[in-house]
């Protein structure tokens, strides 16, 4: 009995801190980059943080698009948003990682066979 108490506490602590531990991305950001193809973009993020849970906003030329499936981990992110390519909803794969108030992404985007990368810069 006092193993699997201790085994529970040990688990809890370990959650808390990797929720302290996590990479403060709330707020505003803004990457500027070139698109595969040549063509300069300007993303805005509008992130929150609650725990584990990434949520928010990505703002570019084709509008707004809610964040899905975001999670935040030690000083990694991931999520990902649909947007609507010629009649075609398109998932885009974020990937990044958060090193002070820069976080250098890795974008996918499986279904038409592209990746790029961008780096976001924290927005005032």
């Amino acid at each position: 009995m006092r193993i699997r108490a201790l085994v529970r506490g040990v688990a809890v602590i370990a959650i808390l801190l990797t929720a302290l531990w996590a990479a403060d991305v709330s707020g505003k950001w803004k990457a500027e980059f070139t698109t595969p193809d040549g063509q300069s973009r300007t993303t805005t993020f509008a992130f929150q943080v609650d725990g584990a849970k990434l949520t928010g906003t990505v703002g570019s030329a084709m509008g707004e698009a809610k964040i899905d499936d975001g999670k935040v981990s030690g000083d990694e992110i991931s999520f990902s948003v649909t947007r609507n390519f010629g009649g075609n909803d398109v998932k885009m794969l974020y990937k990044g990682k958060v090193a002070g108030d820069e976080i250098k992404f890795t974008v996918s985007i499986p279904e038409m066979d592209r990746t790029f990368e961008m780096t976001a810069k924290r927005a005032n």
